[in-house]
């Protein structure tokens, strides 16, 4: 375990480092996140990174727009 987050903290830096809006190259950032993404094995198959957001009923999300809709102020 205590490798694990050894190599989260060096992603982690390294995204700081190198990310294209603090100014790195886009090509050695894109290079560098898939060497760190690449399973250690090389015999493990590599999964795809799926995320998956669940709709929210309708009555959920009436609820939600109705409570972000805020009447104007009388005052201007």
């Amino acid at each position: 375990m205590n490798e694990e987050l050894r190599r989260k903290a060096r992603r982690r830096a390294f995204i700081r480092t190198n990310h294209p809006d603090r100014g790195g190259d886009t090509a050695v950032f894109i290079a560098g996140l898939a060497a760190f993404d690449e399973p250690d094995p090389p015999e493990t198959p590599r999964l795809v990174r799926v995320t998956v957001v669940r709709r929210r009923p309708l009555l959920v999300r009436l609820l939600r727009v109705l409570a972000r809709h805020r009447r104007p102020t009388r005052v201007h």
